[in-house]
């Protein structure tokens, strides 16, 4: 094991990638709702794009791409974290805003930190959580 790790280049994780049925759906929502920006958005063949959108600032990017051929979009539980120094606030605007959230935020204690699920228009859910400390 040892032989392919003084191998590697790996310097950070650069991006993760969602899949979306609709392109523009989910910069409006990535954008638009979550606040990110857009950072990437070039064609990548006929009628496809690759689009990716990042916290303000931030190195790691969420890549917003079709899904690959005989996949179906979304419907993933992407892993994605989103820190948030108001959780409670950010629940409730969300949630007036008519997103998929959970009903309530999640709270199981130290050391686990307050947290709540989101969904985007495909299904693909993310997580908001309040670091502890």
């Amino acid at each position: 094991m040892s032989s392919v790790t003084s191998q590697l280049n790996i310097s950070k994780v650069g991006r993760v990638c969602v899949t979306v049925a609709d392109t523009d759906r989910a910069i409006d929502f990535y954008v638009g709702t979550l606040g990110l920006e857009k950072v990437v958005d070039t064609p990548m063949g006929p009628g496809m794009r690759w689009v990716e959108v990042a916290i303000p600032g931030a190195e790691t990017t969420i890549a917003l791409a079709p899904p690959p051929p005989g996949k179906e979009a979304g419907g993933s539980d992407t892993g994605i974290i989103l820190d948030s120094s108001e959780l409670e606030a950010d629940h409730a605007t969300l949630k007036a805003a008519g997103v998929d959230v959970d009903d309530e935020i999640t709270a199981y204690g130290d050391p686990v930190p307050p947290m709540f699920w989101l969904r985007d228009p495909d299904g693909n859910s993310l997580i908001v959580v309040q670091p502890l400390g």
